[in-house]
């Protein structure tokens, strides 16, 4: 994927002066390579910091060994001014780890305080107004601090992803999906560019896309990708057109950023003058790593780069969309493990998810849009969805979202794409978080948030919390267990 930041992170040693520097030396030395045997970015400095003058010649060592993202380690207690100071002028995202004591045989000499020091860290990192990575227990020996920073890097990818990424918008938000409008204020809050634009420049582009030399070349890579399933062969060049106008859009209106997405409005007009729907187009940009949110819905076009970023491969955007009927829960026996039934949802969306995320993806017509602009025709502008069943896998369904009042919030929550026939149209599938239905009142519609959901493919909800809160947002949700409660939910309702 070349629409994501590569993280190297420099691991950067600090002493306290009254410690013997050789401890924060030797023991960042240990670190170093343990990171290199878990194949990380990692860059090791030689400069240990004990003072104001080490940070300016870090800071140049960072620099001329290209690190976009910092790993402050503590080998002994460390010097809460210099450490801190450092952490403030360097451009990346930040981590702070602390080395444990090694052996009750060298607790003389050998000891570093580093748990000490992190508390004294902690306060000056206060002082200066800073959002650091700061793991859940950020104190460990070469091995578990090497493991702490591999959960570091897709957070720093996420934040570097976001402060060069630019959104590029298509149109109104259509009115009956007035439930994806937000203020754009808390996008410059974070970092994110946005360059709203009309249908019609998306018109404009699309035409003057006509004769490109690439349109070719991508209409066969769509024939190559769809095999079997190309079930509408003359649409591919019309397609080929659009997916060339997007990139080229993309490409020359990057300005200052170096990431893109998009989101766009896709009807009702959108079919009329194009000649098809977009839903095609829109998965294979999401395969390489270039999110294209449906109904002009930024936050999603936000959420899923964020997810991209956050597992290195393809995500989506779906609609948590429709329950799924006790027949069909019964009748899939062991295929719905020990979920309940209100643990179960079906993710939907009309044909936008990667291909290689699928079960044979076939290309169809889009039946609602159909229904609405074709109706008792065969379909013609209706024509050019990605439709199949969801893969089985580990899940992770991710919102970040602005209240109207420009407050951001969050949510996320870990689950699986079940071995189940949806038995329904569009990418879909049947997906299972534990105690969805309680999440889904009291976090999803509590909150005000909108249909839409990012999929991550993974298990990601432990670097999306932590990027979420380094960004500063302070209300996140995720599905509770039974024994806890929501804020709003009626305690009663159990007995």
């Amino acid at each position: 994927m070349n629409n994501i930041p590569a993280v190297k992170a420099g691991l950067v040693a600090v002493s306290r002066d009254c410690f013997p520097v050789e401890l924060s030396r030797s023991r960042r030395k240990r670190l170093a390579a343990e990171c290199r045997s878990l194949m990380l970015p990692v860059a090791e400095m030689e400069t240990v910091v004990e003072n104001e003058k080490d940070v300016l010649s870090a800071l140049e060592e960072l620099q001329r060994n290209g690190a976009n993202a910092l790993v402050v380690f503590l080998g002994n207690f460390g010097p809460e001014g210099p450490e801190t100071l450092l952490a403030q002028r360097f451009a990346g995202p930040v981590m702070f780890a602390a080395a444990a004591e090694e052996s009750g045989n060298d607790l003389i000499n050998g000891r570093g305080d580093a748990l000490c020091g992190m508390l004294s860290a902690s306060y000056n990192i206060g002082l200066r107004n800073l959002r650091p990575y700061i793991p859940e227990y950020p104190v460990g020996d070469a091995a578990d601090a090497a493991a702490l920073i591999a959960d570091f890097i897709p957070v720093a990818r996420i934040l570097l992803g976001i402060r060069r990424l630019k959104i590029f918008s298509f149109g109104p938000r259509p009115q009956d999906f007035i439930a994806c409008n937000a203020p754009i204020k808390p996008f410059h809050d974070i970092g994110v560019e946005v360059m709203e634009n009309s249908e019609l420049d998306l018109y404009d582009a699309f035409r003057r896309a006509e004769g490109d030399p690439a349109v070719k070349d991508i209409a066969a890579d769509m024939a190559r990708e769809l095999g079997a399933g190309n079930a509408y062969p003359d649409l591919l060049i019309k397609l080929a057109r659009y997916e060339a106008t997007l990139l080229n859009f993309m490409e020359n209106h990057l300005g200052a950023s170096e990431f893109g997405a998009f989101a766009n409005k896709c009807w009702p007009a959108f079919e009329s003058y194009f000649g098809f729907v977009p839903c095609y187009v829109n998965s294979r940009l999401a395969s390489k790593g270039i999110p294209v949110a449906c109904e002009v819905d930024l936050f999603g076009a936000l959420s899923e780069y964020m997810a991209i970023c956050a597992t290195g491969a393809p995500a989506t955007i779906l609609d948590v969309n429709n329950s799924v009927p006790k027949d069909m829960y019964a009748g899939a026996g062991r295929a719905v493990k020990d979920y309940k039934p209100t643990d179960l949802f079906m993710g939907f969306h009309c044909g936008n998810t990667p291909s290689g995320c699928l079960l044979s993806g076939e290309m169809k017509y889009q039946l609602i849009m159909n229904r609405l602009m074709e109706p008792g025709k065969e379909p013609d502008i209706t024509r050019g969805t990605l439709e199949g069943r969801i893969k089985t896998g580990e899940i992770t369904i991710f919102r970040l979202q602005s209240t109207a009042g420009a407050v951001l919030r969050a949510y996320a929550a870990e689950g699986e794409v079940l071995d189940v026939d949806p038995k329904s149209f569009g990418g879909i599938g049947v997906f299972a978080v534990r105690e969805m239905g309680r999440f889904y009142r009291h976090a999803l519609i509590e909150k005000r948030f909108p249909h839409h959901a990012a999929v991550a493919f993974k298990r990601a909800g432990k670097a999306l919390f932590s990027a979420c809160r380094m960004l500063g947002v302070e209300d996140f949700s995720y599905n509770r267990p039974k024994t806890r409660l929501y804020p709003s939910e009626n305690p009663f309702s159990g007995r």
